[in-house]
């Protein structure tokens, strides 16, 4: 009898648990903000989306827009760049606002030409953020697509480098039973 009386009370405290996480999980997700994104706002990522087709933009070949380099940063962001959350958020709403200042508009709505002579007269902790988000551009571009950027491999084949089979992705063919 005490042994069903443990079993329940565990039962409930488990539930009882659970049910808090759960609750609190939803609420926490209510209150941001609905994004496509895992760090950035939606907002962030037409920023930064813009600033990284600069960087690489489309021409015969897809740009860093196309090769999936927000996504790739997003996700470091929530990873190996965590430390870089600040700086993400203060300098992509500093490019913002000087773009706002010069232009009237946000800097995802400026012409390519506006868009280039904005990120060119940056200076100090902006500029700084720029060189970041260059260098973090270039290995969404050129790094491995499993990492969230270069979809499809497009610098790689670009490139004229073999794509790396990533093993558990590729379907092996086996040979045929009793063939050898």
């Amino acid at each position: 009898m005490d042994h069903l009386k443990i079993n329940s009370w565990r039962r409930r405290r488990f539930l009882r648990i659970a049910g808090t996480a759960t609750a609190c999980g939803v609420l926490t997700s209510c209150a941001r903000e609905n994004s496509p994104w895992r760090f950035l706002t939606t907002a962030e990522g037409r920023t930064l989306d813009a600033i990284c087709e600069q960087i690489i933009p489309t021409d015969q070949t897809p740009g860093a827009a196309w090769a999936g380099v927000v996504n790739f940063i997003d996700r470091q962001l929530m990873g190996p760049y965590r430390r870089q959350q600040t700086a993400y958020r203060s300098g992509l709403r500093e490019i913002d606002q000087a773009a706002v200042s010069k232009f009237g508009k946000d800097f995802a709505a400026l012409d390519t030409g506006q868009q280039t002579a904005l990120l060119q007269a940056l200076e100090g902790g902006a500029k700084r953020f720029f060189s970041t988000v260059i260098a973090h551009t270039m290995q969404g571009y050129y790094g491995d697509p499993r990492h969230g950027g270069n979809r499809d491999a497009v610098s790689w084949r670009m490139l004229g480098v073999p794509v790396i089979p990533i093993r558990g992705r590729n379907r092996y063919e086996f040979p045929k039973q009793g063939a050898r």
